[in-house]
């Protein structure tokens, strides 16, 4: 895996770093959303990793899109159905990879997250910025629309009223107003930004691994469905649930008042 994306496993976490810094952590022109898909392929192989930590090098979380990928886009040079294929096997794989990964994803916002960038925000599980985050989806600035899933992700997030205003506008805005409006659940300073990342990922990984996936699965899966169908899929994963390990270890270590230790 070359440096576009650095993978840094430390105990149960797993750190993934957009490390262009000098471009400012694009998604396009660069070979970030293969690496993404590669390390979401090994975090899924790998029952050791119970958290995921996505961040940026440098003064930016992503800059999103690469403006040298769109002026050849916009010089009439590509066919327009060419433009499609490339999204659809490029960045659309993106959303959709993480979206399907069990394992729970927090996006530690270090810099300013624009466009698809903001996007790759959204399609974390948490997202939790420093004093210093920035955020716009700015496809509009551009004569262009989101075209990696922000259209379906930040409506969900921060509401249909709020997300049109940045859709429409482009506008920025910076981490307080991203707190009032629930696109992130915490502001933190800079310095203490991946430390308060790791202490809610090691938070995570102490529960029973299991019980965590399938927590997110339904979280996901509520997102889109009726009611009585994520009862039904609640039942069957509590039956599951119901007959693990950790489930015995966890009830055991109440009863007992000792701490529990799963094992996955």
């Amino acid at each position: 895996m070359s440096n576009v994306l650095q993978y840094q496993q430390e105990g149960h976490v797993v750190t993934l770093t957009l490390n262009e810094p000098d471009r400012r952590n694009p998604l396009t022109g660069n070979t970030a959303v293969q690496e993404f898909l590669e390390a979401i392929g090994r975090i899924e192989d790998d029952r050791s990793v119970r958290a995921v930590i996505v961040t940026g090098a440098g003064t930016a979380f992503s800059s999103g899109g690469n403006i040298r990928d769109m002026e050849r886009q916009a010089s009439g040079e590509v066919a327009g159905m060419e433009i499609r294929q490339d999204y659809r096997r490029g960045i659309q794989r993106l959303p959709l990879a993480l979206f399907n990964l069990e394992v729970p994803v927090i996006a530690a916002v270090n810099g300013a997250a624009i466009g698809a960038g903001l996007d790759l925000a959204c399609m974390c599980d948490i997202r939790i910025a420093s004093e210093e985050a920035r955020f716009a989806e700015s496809f509009v600035k551009l004569g262009i629309i989101p075209g990696d899933g922000g259209a379906w992700l930040l409506p969900r997030i921060i509401g249909l009223s709020r997300a049109a205003e940045l859709t429409f506008t482009g506008r920025m805005i910076d981490a307080q107003q991203a707190l009032e409006w629930n696109l992130v659940s915490r502001v933190v300073r800079q310095q203490d930004l991946l430390a308060t990342a790791r202490g809610i990922a090691d938070e995570i990984a102490a529960n029973p691994p299991h019980a965590v996936r399938l927590a997110k699965r339904l979280l996901r899966e509520g997102m889109h469905c009726r009611l009585d169908t994520l009862l039904e899929m609640s039942a069957a994963y509590q039956a599951l649930s119901h007959q693990t390990a950790d489930h015995r270890e966890a009830v055991s270590a109440f009863i007992e008042k000792r701490p529990p230790s799963f094992t996955g």
